[in-house]
């Protein structure tokens, strides 16, 4: 039914539309009452990332799971006596990023009703944000690939610098500069490619021979901006402080889907283009993974900061995707893809949660907080399935991911998986300890006792959020079906890339 239709090119542009529409809705307002124009801003928002959602669920149906090249490309001639084009189209190992890009916008809308402080361009920040993501996952052109992926760190600069916290101003300029930089090697890299290749076309590179030499080279320079975005260990530091300064729903968009666009590109770019390069490198990746889930894990539980010790919990998660990924057999690659998955439901409500007791006290200290649940039942109860969640707990999503990806891990090295095990263990402890000191207990600070429970929108957010952690603990054929024919597509070549090499 979509097949001769533009549903990405509508997926990706309907909300910079949005923007735009919002914009001029203020100009057409211009010195009639504030309170209507952000209404309507705000309604204008959530309808947009309601329908583009809609389209995103209609995309996933009709996705023919039993594929695994490209479905709804798109072409258009665009600087074609360079061999540049505007090419779009999805498989396996994108489609469920652009839903769960979609799912998480509408709840970041919500997240933000309340809002006061220049709420029209917030509002147009998120709906141009949501362009540039979903154009990320679609794009099958280097240029265009690198033109949303770098696009991206724009409006969330912005979101962090104009909205969030005391320390904003420096918390954006660490997070656009780490990562600007990083992905300024990769633009190298993309030169080199397409003069090596002639063209920029993605499906055309996944099949093209690069040199082993320079899939070093190549390797390496992808490598430096993917880890960054992650973030792996030793360059994690711009997110905590990105998180503590982000607003509410800033936080929930930037772990539920900015951190995935790292592994995202180990996926579409390092391991099918640079296969001899990865299996080389893979070691390190281990180690560097294994480095990541243990020693961000003991970080988080020295947290006075909720915010920072959830975005320290990130950077352990995180862990787990690079070392599903580079294990390159088909339970650990499948792991790494439910757990970024997995991780953009789960963090994206932690931090709701968060943002809730936040907007009615507004202090994340820990100790400020204690024996919420004799004020907050519903919300103690929501907050506990996220942190279960978190550990992994059986019975939810986080579970299957971790698992998944440990038994890869296994399976290429027991010693790797050991040394993850160690991080679950972790996670466990400071999760619980945070769960305790927030939650249970005697109410001794006198200012909680006006503590007021979840409104309706806070229930609505939490409750699908809280949902779909469930379902997928127990239901996760949805994704790995999804996924399959891809990810066996991609590993098979990889197998086959590497036996053709000289040794």
């Amino acid at each position: 039914m979509l097949g001769q239709l533009p549903i990405l090119s509508a997926l990706v542009w309907l909300p910079a539309l949005g923007a735009v529409a919002i914009l001029v809705l203020r100009a057409l307002m211009r010195g009639e009452d504030q309170a209507a124009l952000e209404r309507n801003a705000r309604g204008v928002a959530l309808f947009v990332t309601l329908f583009v959602f809609a389209l995103s669920i209609l995309l996933v149906i009709e996705f023919d799971a039993s594929q695994a090249g490209f479905q709804f490309v798109e072409t258009i001639p665009w600087l074609a006596e360079l061999g540049i084009g505007y090419r779009m189209g999805v498989d396996g190992l994108s489609v469920l990023f652009v839903l769960l890009t979609a799912f998480l916008m509408p709840i970041c809308i919500l997240a933000s009703w309340k809002l006061e402080k220049r709420v029209v361009d917030y509002m147009a920040a998120f709906l141009i944000l949501e362009t540039l993501v979903i154009g990320i996952f679609c794009a099958l052109d280097l240029v265009l690939f690198y033109i949303f992926f770098e696009g991206s760190l724009i409006p969330m600069f912005l979101i962090i610098g104009v909205w969030g916290g005391a320390n904003r101003i420096y918390a954006a300029f660490k997070f656009f500069l780490y990562t600007f930089v990083g992905s300024v090697l990769m633009l190298v890299a993309m030169i080199w490619m397409y003069l090596d290749a002639g063209t920029t076309d993605i499906s055309v590179l996944l099949t093209h021979e690069f040199a082993r030499d320079a899939q070093t080279w190549l390797w390496l320079a992808f490598f430096a901006s993917f880890a960054v975005k992650m973030p792996m260990w030793p360059v994690h530091t711009w997110l905590p402080d990105a998180h503590v300064e982000a607003p509410t729903a800033g936080s929930v968009i930037l772990a539920g889907i900015l951190l995935k666009l790292g592994g995202y590109g180990f996926l579409r770019f390092s391991l099918p283009m640079f296969p001899d390069a990865s299996a080389f490198f893979a070691p390190m990746v281990m180690v560097l993974s294994v480095i990541a889930i243990v020693y961000t894990s003991l970080v988080a539980f020295r947290q006075t900061d909720i915010k920072k010790l959830i975005a320290y919990s990130s950077v352990a998660h995180m862990g787990f995707v690079t070392m599903g990924l580079f294990t390159m057999n088909e339970v650990g690659v499948q792991g790494a893809i439910f757990q970024m998955l997995s991780h953009g439901v789960i963090s994206g409500a932690l931090f709701l949660c968060v943002g809730v007791i936040y907007d009615r006290f507004h202090t994340r200290e820990i100790g400020f907080y204690g024996g919420l649940v004799h004020r907050m039942p519903v919300y103690a109860a929501f907050f506990a399935l996220f942190a279960m969640a978190n550990v992994g707990l059986p019975g939810t999503s986080g579970f299957v991911g971790e698992i998944m990806t440990m038994v890869g891990a296994f399976e290429y090295d027991p010693r790797v998986a050991a040394g993850a095990a160690l991080g679950v263990i972790f996670s466990a402890v400071y999760m619980l300890t945070l769960y305790k000191k927030v939650v249970f207990g005697e109410l001794t600070n006198p200012r909680l006792e006006t503590a007021t429970d979840l409104n309706v929108r806070e229930w609505i957010n939490l409750g699908v959020l809280g949902f779909i952690a469930i379902y997928l603990g127990f239901f996760t054929t949805p994704i790995t079906a999804t996924t399959a024919a891809s990810v066996e597509a991609l590993i098979t070549q990889y197998q086959a890339a590497l036996a053709a090499a000289p040794n």
